[in-house]
């Protein structure tokens, strides 16, 4: 059986995380797993920390989408890959890779999978989580001081000078090329529920 590909896009701490999980969790007879595209940031390696921390993290360009892409074929060839790991701290890859095996159900999600046409082209279902922008900016700020450790301030300074005009700009738009849109993320149980429903029967096809 063909591996079923299903795109998960929205703006930052939109709730993409916990439509994935309850997707994973529901279909927990099949082997799922989690392509996440926060993961294939561009390595920057070759930069000074000073120069990474002015990279537009929330742009088209910063992201490795030909490496994705490979990924995502050889997965749908039913090999697996190694997937690449990202230091959020020290803003470039780590070091070491996650070994990932091939799956019934594969989910990609990140805030710009729905921009470029050859991920796109790939997905069987491509879905956008709509969150209103002060929820998703109290989120951010939580999250990146807890997992990341960033300061209050630093993740302010970088919503307002880049991630907010992203959204507006790159991530916004892609919302026209979504088959479902799912406003309030995993709050939205009624859209969830029409999502499994669609996603069963295209795994009994």
């Amino acid at each position: 059986m063909k591996p079923i590909v299903i795109g998960i896009a929205g703006g930052s701490c939109s709730g993409k995380t916990t439509v994935t999980q309850t997707i994973k969790q529901t279909f927990h007879n099949q082997s799922v797993v989690v392509i996440e595209q926060d993961y294939y940031y561009k390595d920057q390696s070759h930069l000074t920390f000073e120069e990474r921390l002015t990279t537009n993290y929330d742009h088209p360009s910063a992201f490795d989408n030909d490496l994705l892409i490979a990924h995502l074929e050889t997965l749908l060839k039913r090999e697996p890959i190694n997937k690449p790991v990202y230091d959020y701290v020290k803003h470039t890859r780590a070091e070491n890779v996650e070994l990932i095996m091939p799956a019934d159900v594969i989910i990609v999600e990140g805030m710009l999978i729905l921009d470029d046409e050859r991920l796109r082209n790939l997905m069987d279902i491509k879905i956008f989580v709509d969150t209103d922008s002060d929820l998703r900016i109290i989120r951010r700020i939580l999250r990146d001081i807890k997992e990341r450790g960033r300061t209050t301030d630093s993740v302010i300074d970088q919503y307002l000078t880049t991630v907010r005009t992203s959204h507006i700009h790159f991530i916004e738009p892609t919302k026209r090329f979504a088959d479902i849109i799912l406003p309030e993320g995993g709050e939205n149980v009624v859209a969830i529920d029409l999502l499994i429903t669609k996603i069963n029967t295209i795994l009994a096809k």
